[in-house]
């Protein structure tokens, strides 16, 4: 798992026998993973011209996206990926068309929010199916852990493509266009991968070392360390993704505040590809803590800058640790999730990020109209640094099983 790998491990890992298929369509159905809330929330201030309307629903649907992937991801492990996904597509186009009816009869705030909670829970989570899908094609390895990198690297390439894409879509004669065009390519390809051979392959595991646990996957010491990593990066991801577009407007220049945030990612994904040959520090359970604090430490150099080229050169720096966490949290499910928990513990981590932003992007709004921009950096470097502390004191957790001696098992 510590192993670096290489890009003839990437090109081995894509081109198993029986991963075309599933990659193909996965692309399709998580292109808009980070397109449906924006989309939502664009489309429902168009139309009511309200702001607090459409953040409530977007919340909303935050908040069933969090519940969702957990859910669908404990129903794939016991059953396997096809029959969840192909019942999950179905619910969720039929959730979109009534949201979007409500939406243009002009229907409450009271109404729209449970719609979207609702379509959140029911989008097709092909993300950590996709993800699973590994453990069955690939052994355990270098050529694994390139494939769960290249998870990491394509979602935060998604996260660029889909917000702008619900930006430019907004624009059309329709304002739902964004919204009906993800849902109509989550759908197609969900359902495309779960009908590839591969994903019908899975069996129903029966094996869960959680079975009868409330918590699941979450039951084990190392999968809520895990969790904890994924929270904090959330958290310091979502507060600077308020506060860049803030600092942005203050100099005079709000349209570019979205542009900047790709920079954020642009250099995520350049590092996120070196970082996977030569990570550091190599043992998971170093590198979870140290990419946090590190994060934060690279967060808190956003405070400095006076002018739009000076924060465009610290995004770069700070965004150069996104991609590697991704990647470092996907990898530590190898050692930190229970036996039979691939999909449901990968919706953990979705989660866990999910609620982070959740929490990050609210205080940080409340520290821009309080103060200024800044002080939410700040702010977001010091939960980086004092969550990443945290998670060092729990660092044993994230040890492979067979070295944790029975104290450290009781974290």
């Amino acid at each position: 798992m510590s192993n670096s790998v290489t890009l003839t491990d990437y090109r081995t890992a894509l081109r198993t026998r029986g991963a075309a298929a599933p990659v193909v369509t996965s692309i399709l159905a998580r292109l808009p993973v980070a397109m449906i809330g924006l989309a939502l929330l664009l489309y429902i201030q168009r139309t009511t011209d309200s702001f607090g309307v459409a953040g409530l629903v977007s919340a909303g649907n935050l908040l069933g996206v969090a519940f969702g992937s957990v859910f669908q991801g404990r129903i794939m492990d016991r059953v396997g990926p096809t029959r969840p996904l192909l019942v999950v597509s179905g619910i969720f186009v039929v959730l979109v068309a009534t949201e979007i009816a409500v939406i243009e009869s002009g229907g409450p705030a009271v109404a729209l929010v449970p719609l979207a909670v609702a379509v959140g829970t029911c989008e097709p989570m092909t993300g950590p199916a996709s993800r699973a899908l590994w453990t069955l094609l690939l052994p355990e390895g270098r050529v694994r852990d390139a494939a769960y990198s290249y998870e990491a690297i394509s979602m935060e390439v998604f996260f660029i493509l889909g917000p702008g894409l619900a930006g430019l879509l907004v624009t059309m004669p329709w304002a739902g266009t964004g919204l009906v065009a993800g849902a109509a390519c989550m759908v197609v390809g969900s359902v495309g991968f779960a009908l590839t051979p591969a994903a019908r392959a899975q069996r129903p595991r029966t094996e869960s070392s959680t079975a009868g646990s409330v918590l699941g996957a979450l039951a084990t010491p190392g999968m809520r360390s895990v969790a904890l990593a994924a929270f904090g990066f959330g958290a310091v991801l979502g507060m600077v993704e308020v506060a860049v577009p803030a600092a942005a407007e203050r100099t005079g220049h709000a349209a570019v505040g979205g542009l900047l945030l790709s920079v954020l990612s642009v250099s995520s994904v350049i590092v996120g590809v070196l970082y996977g040959m030569r990570p550091w520090p190599r043992p998971m359970h170093l590198r979870l803590p140290a990419l946090l604090s590190a994060f934060g430490a690279l967060v808190m150099l956003l405070i400095l800058p006076e002018s739009l080229l000076g924060l465009t050169v610290a995004l770069l720096i700070a965004g150069s640790l996104v991609t590697p966490q991704s990647t470092a949290h996907s990898v530590a499910l190898e050692a930190a999730a229970p036996k039979g928990t691939a999909t449901e513990a990968f919706g953990w981590v979705i989660t866990s990020m999910t609620l982070g932003a959740a929490a990050g992007q609210s205080l940080s709004g409340q520290l821009v109209e309080l103060q200024a921009p800044p002080l939410s950096f700040a702010t977001a470097g010091a939960i980086g640094l004092v969550l990443g502390g945290l998670l060092w004191t729990r660092r044993r957790t994230l040890l492979p099983a067979r070295t944790e001696t029975p104290q450290q098992a009781a974290v």
